[in-house]
């Protein structure tokens, strides 16, 4: 059974970078045809996918969200991380990392993080 776990600090300063990990553990981040990503929830709204991570490397960012984020993976720790610049109070959320597969009929999230509060605050 793959389990996932997020890391990272919960508080963060306006305009510092935000820096989490998931340590993957049961599986490989390289497994065929996985995909590894970060999702938010910010207080009283909606899931956001914010990225992901492909299982032979490649980079998948949302358009909203391009320009100050970056996912990387470490197969020698098999985790993957996020980093997220310039943030503000609007990205005060948790944050969710999670494991997705594609298939002709859909995405489908086949397992998650228990999450990790972050709050962007002075």
């Amino acid at each position: 059974q793959v389990q996932l776990q997020e890391s990272g600090p919960g508080l963060v300063k306006p305009s510092q970078t935000l820096s989490l990990t998931c340590t993957v553990s049961g599986g490989s981040i390289t497994t065929s045809y996985y995909y590894w990503s970060w999702i938010r929830q910010p207080p009283g709204k909606g899931l956001e996918w914010r990225g992901a991570i492909g299982y032979e490397g490649s980079n998948w960012y949302g358009p909203s969200v391009k320009s100050r984020t970056s996912i990387s993976g470490d197969t020698s720790k098999n985790q993957f991380s996020l980093q997220l610049s310039s943030v503000s109070p609007e990205d005060t959320a948790v944050y969710y990392c999670a494991r997705y597969i594609i298939q002709s009929t859909g995405v489908y999230i086949v397992d998650w993080g228990h999450g990790t509060q972050v709050t962007v605050s002075s």
